[in-house]
């Protein structure tokens, strides 16, 4: 696998405008995918991946103990870098459903929301051809302290990519923005680590509670 990933890196960065050189993560990517789980064949398979948010939650398999919980989360990634590693990630999983954490390093990283979103179509479109009859739910970027300063880019992306699920029968749409916010209308004080940016137990609660509705 990793002479493949190398060469596809070598083509990779002979693109123009390609943002950022996904081999940042190779090591990574490498170790999630030589990491073995025990599945319970009786169970649906259920992938969780994206970036940082998705990789710190740790106990996501005691949220959802009536599935096979897998967390390919890797810190600080795009769309783009998912889309590039999507056969180590997810394809090797041969998943029932997948739940996808993006967008939120894409903003931090002054992507525009429609440019973010059609690498969004690009990552549902190769999994749409491998796993035709596995349903995609993308997870909205969340609201956060440090970053609230863009605040209306992410509100932009959120609904974009809402618009796109309404339009789409095998993608949901799962917002988790709403309820991170407090009566002000801003982030939740108490649901972060001293990042401000990365979620505590009590955050982690809140998407336990939303997107197990998902999976009842």
């Amino acid at each position: 696998m990793k002479n493949l990933i190398l060469l596809l890196l070598t083509c990779l960065v002979t693109i123009p405008g390609i943002a950022q050189n996904p081999e940042r993560f190779e090591s990574e990517v490498i170790a999630l995918y030589d990491k073995e789980y025990k599945i319970d064949p009786n169970k649906q398979v259920v992938v969780f991946t994206g970036s940082s948010s998705i990789r710190m939650w740790k106990d996501v398999q005691d949220y959802y103990p009536h599935i096979n919980a897998i967390n390919t989360g890797f810190g600080g990634s795009h769309f783009s870098d998912l889309n590039f590693y999507l056969s180590d990630l997810v394809f090797k999983h041969k998943p029932d459903i997948v739940f996808i954490y993006e967008g939120d390093n894409d903003i931090a990283g002054n992507k525009k929301p429609d440019e973010i979103l059609e690498t969004a179509k690009e990552v549902v479109s190769r999994i749409r051809d491998v796993l035709p009859s596995t349903p995609v739910y993308l997870i909205s970027p969340k609201p956060s302290i440090s970053r609230w300063n863009l605040e209306e880019q992410y509100v932009a992306l959120n609904k974009l990519m809402a618009k796109y699920a309404i339009e789409d029968s095998m993608v949901t749409f799962v917002n988790v923005w709403d309820p991170m916010l407090n009566k002000e209308g801003t982030p939740m004080k108490d649901i972060f680590i001293e990042d401000n940016l990365h979620m505590n137990e009590k955050g982690y609660k809140i998407w336990g509670k939303v997107i197990g509705t998902y999976l009842e």
